[in-house]
């Protein structure tokens, strides 16, 4: 399942459920097959996101830190939150500035 985040303001965003569905909790929305981020909410969830990439990257940080002591260890960190909610955020920020709700559907 994909979900689809559109706005009248930007291109639209389709991102994986797992994905979606994460970014969806941490701005504090109920993942569902439907729902809308209105221009209110948007400083609120940016603060959210940019509050969780924040966390995310001081993990990632930390995991960096401690494979560089354990030679054996893997490298791969993956895709950050930061990569993955890129997109979204872009979308929010342009949304609110031409005052334009985002809404979400699967």
């Amino acid at each position: 399942m994909l979900y689809k985040f559109k706005s009248q303001a930007t291109a639209d965003v389709i991102l994986l459920e797992v994905n979606g569905r994460q970014l969806l909790e941490i701005i504090g929305k109920q993942p569902g097959p439907q729902g809308i981020v209105t221009v209110d909410q948007v400083p609120a969830a940016l603060a959210a996101l940019q509050a969780a990439i924040a966390a995310d990257d001081a993990a990632i940080k930390q995991r960096v830190d401690s494979d560089e002591q354990d030679e054996h260890s893997a490298k791969g960190v993956g895709v950050s939150l930061r990569q993955r909610a890129a997109p979204f955020i872009d979308m929010l920020k342009r949304s609110a500035a031409e005052k334009r709700d985002v809404v979400w559907g699967v």
